[in-house]
């Protein structure tokens, strides 16, 4: 039998949950009942208050009515206080109707002439009536004979507007607290149902959450942003993450390398750190497809971008530059085992009109036919190397030479080429004069009287390169998209991508405050002009600063 899944995060406990669901799900909960206690107490605490002036104010207003009746005052200068006098009536027959504990008319002795027990009649009152003697109402909450009540107190004036007494009366305190205890219920059913809407809301936002999570416990995703910054910065392919408005969200160790960028790259647009091209519309989206080739700087680089569900992106960099470098260094090797295979055949026929003129014991024109042989091919070799001073880049052309003359192309130097021994990046300079030569040659191949003419001059510190082929030239409207990463009108080669070599030549010109253009030739064909103000050294004191 096969052994129980069992989960990896270790045996359960009980206690505060570990689920990032379950945490918040609860805190939301412990939250909501908090703030719902608070309010309820926050309105019961007014609401009792209000309530006792409420019952204050009653008894004040039935405490003013009653002395407003036009008989009290006289029954209380003209009887004696009784139990069956007109004034116990009266404040009897207005209790009755208003509902209130007690009506109590007193004279300015404080001695009662009304009250709801009739035996009390005759006493004097059990709190201190000096206040409404005075003329002044009152309203308090206070304990007397017949228990706490809320009350109001009012002076009782005579013909004159003198004071002859007052008037107190009672609202049972009991049913006051009564209608608070009766509000409560109701008050706790609104609050209930807050509670359950927002217990729902929580739970609805904390499964959103979950969903969101996949239901990881905070130590997992703690560990696992650990991982991802351990993953990010230690693999070598450059990692850029975008959010959905094109500012970088992400830029890991080897993204900041090839990109030429900083850590403070992060949070800024794409616009705002990278300069405008071919980079920045791969990196933004704006160019489509797999593995899409872009130039930064002197690197070739390899993206693939992947778009993510908030709208955002995240781009993968790999450096291409030394397998480009191959991948051309692998045409130009089989460019040159081309041209090897031919010259075998060349060398191989010239060995058999060698034998034939020997067989035929013509002895004077074997030396002449191996003279000239042997003299074009060193003459061509002086004459570059007396122009072109520094060895790396007249090896070259001598190279490119032999190359082009294969493919039926002849590659001579344009009239006043001169360059010195003070080339300060020849590496450099051969990957442009490469990289021109040979696209001039493929353009040339097969047109009519094929040429290509390479000119060097210097100036100070300054070199200038032109080079002229006879091909069919460039359309002006292709001018400034040839140096398009990717732009290109010949087959792929072996390496599988095309359109990086000008794009290059750009790139390395500009690093040197230098340019490259591309004009039409008088005759047909294209003249690439690049000018580089940094090329050479300064001049040797021993040279006096001549060429």
């Amino acid at each position: 039998m096969n052994a129980p899944p069992h989960s990896d995060r270790g045996p359960r406990r009980f206690g505060w949950p570990q689920r990032v669901f379950s945490q918040v799900l609860l805190m939301q909960l412990a939250i909501i009942t908090g703030v719902t206690v608070l309010v309820t107490g926050l309105f019961l605490a007014p609401l009792s208050a209000q309530l006792d002036d409420e019952a204050m104010r009653r008894a004040l207003a039935i405490a003013q009515s009653t002395a407003a009746q036009p008989g009290i005052a006289e029954d209380l200068r003209t009887t004696e206080p009784s139990a069956l006098g007109p004034v116990q009536s009266a404040a009897e027959e207005i209790r009755r109707a208003t509902g209130a504990e007690y009506v109590v008319v007193m004279d300015r002795r404080g001695v009662r002439w009304s009250h709801p027990e009739a035996d009390r009649i005759g006493e004097v009152v059990s709190t201190d009536p000096g206040d409404a003697l005075r003329g002044r109402e009152v309203m308090e909450i206070d304990s007397g004979t017949l228990g706490r009540s809320a009350r109001g107190k009012v002076p009782l004036r005579g013909p004159g507007d003198e004071v002859v007494g007052a008037v107190s009366v009672g609202i049972e305190y009991d049913s006051v607290r009564a209608r608070l205890l009766g509000a409560i219920p109701g008050l706790l059913a609104y609050a209930g149902t807050a509670l359950a809407v927002g217990a729902l809301a929580a739970y609805l936002i904390s499964r959103r959450l979950q969903r969101q999570t996949h239901d990881l416990a905070f130590s997992d995703i703690s560990a696992l942003l650990t991982e991802r910054e351990a993953m990010l910065h230690s693999i070598r392919e450059g990692v850029v993450a975008l959010d959905g408005t094109g500012r970088i969200r992400l830029l890991n160790d080897e993204a900041q390398r090839l990109l030429g960028l900083g850590p403070e790259a992060a949070g800024r647009p794409l616009e705002e750190v990278l300069d405008p091209g071919r980079t920045v519309d791969v990196l933004a989206g704006r160019v489509v497809g797999d593995d899409l080739l872009a130039v930064q700087g002197s690197r070739v680089l390899l993206a693939n971008r992947m778009e993510t569900d908030d709208g955002g992106a995240v781009v993968t960099l790999r450096d291409r530059t030394e397998l480009e470098h191959l991948g051309r260094e692998l045409d130009s090797t089989t460019g040159l085992i081309d041209a090897l295979r031919a010259q075998d055949h060349e060398h191989a026929n010239r060995l058999h009109t060698l034998l034939g003129l020997l067989e035929l014991e013509m002895h004077e024109d074997a030396m002449e036919f191996v003279t000239e042989v042997v003299g074009v091919h060193r003459a061509t070799a002086e004459q570059v190397t007396e122009k072109v001073r520094d060895p790396l880049l007249a090896a070259l052309l001598v190279g490119k030479t032999t190359v082009a003359a294969e493919r039926g192309v002849s590659l001579r130097l344009a009239p006043g080429t001169l360059l010195p021994d003070r080339v300060v990046d020849p590496r450099g300079l051969v990957t442009v004069v490469g990289n021109l030569v040979d696209n001039a040659t493929d353009a040339a191949a097969g047109s009519q009287d094929a040429r290509i003419e390479v000119g060097l001059r210097a100036e100070g510190r300054t070199v200038e390169l032109r080079v002229r082929d006879s091909g069919p030239g460039i359309a002006p409207e292709q001018h400034a998209s040839i140096f398009t990463e990717g732009w290109s009108t010949k087959d792929l080669p072996a390496h599988g991508k095309r359109g990086l070599g000008l794009p290059l030549v750009r790139r390395l010109a500009e690093r040197q405050g230098g340019s490259v253009t591309v004009s039409g030739a008088d005759g047909g064909g294209a003249v690439f002009t690049v000018v580089l103000p940094e090329a050479l050294g300064a001049a040797s004191p021993t040279t006096g600063g001549k060429q």
